[in-house]
């Protein structure tokens, strides 16, 4: 990310919004920040943002709503910063589309670590050229789609069909938490919510893919919330 990329800020708190600016102009990005849902969603038609940093509870219309529009027809990138930290409003911003979520009070360090993450993912979501890749490489993982092959370290490894579901399902969302309920609807192609199910594949597929099961490292839980595949370095 560089002085191109453009970040939008929308929160209504005065002191949050001003640190938030300053923030991004001390790493040396470029930014607009609002402090209502409308101006939001009227910056985002006009010119659309690389990341949008939201805040959920704003002063005319929920945080998630905004997230519902943009996701009827972009895909850019959309960091949750709010002072609700329950589970539920977490859940419910990352199934609506948000790509990740950071409770205040927060670190810019963090914060400015988290955009990077998230800005990444999404840049190599869009150097696709429309054909999907054929083999995915992380790591010490590869997964090769064609042959529905999956390599630990190069060595082929034997996994169940929902465990395969589930590692594909997390690889072609590296880097985003997947909440439980929307893993569990597309595995299972239903609203199946036996999440302790879940837990169990989730676990086995550890067991498999991770060098150390007990120091994992590929897929990592966010505890009440889902799992995410983590980006390693080559």
């Amino acid at each position: 990310m560089n002085e191109q990329t453009t970040i939008l800020i929308c929160e209504d708190d005065t002191a949050i919004n001003k640190l938030l600016s300053i923030t991004m102009e001390v790493a040396g990005y470029r930014y607009r920040s609002v402090t209502t849902g409308k101006q939001c969603i009227r910056e985002i038609v006009r010119e659309e943002p690389d990341v949008l940093l939201l805040d959920l509870g704003l002063p005319d219309m929920e945080g998630v709503e905004i997230i519902k529009k943009v996701r009827a027809f972009s895909d850019f990138s959309i960091i949750v910063i709010s002072a609700r930290g329950e589970e539920t409003d977490k859940v419910m911003a990352l199934d609506a589309g948000a790509d990740d979520y950071l409770t205040k009070p927060f670190s810019t360090e963090e914060l400015l670590a988290r955009l990077r993450a998230t800005y990444r993912r999404s840049k190599a979501a869009t150097k696709e050229t429309g054909q999907e890749p054929t083999v995915f490489s992380n790591g010490w993982l590869s997964i090769d789609f064609l042959a529905q092959e999956v390599l630990i370290q190069g060595e082929k490894v034997h996994l169940t069909p929902i465990e395969y579901k589930l590692l594909v399902l997390l690889a072609n969302n590296l880097n985003r938490v997947l909440t439980y309920q929307f893993i569990t609807c597309d595995i299972w192609s239903y609203n199946e919510t036996d999440y302790a199910a879940l837990r169990v594949f989730a676990t086995t597929l550890r067991k498999k893919i991770e060098l150390d099961p007990s120091n994992p490292k590929l897929i990592q839980t966010h505890i009440g919330i889902g799992y995410r595949m983590v980006k390693l370095d080559a």
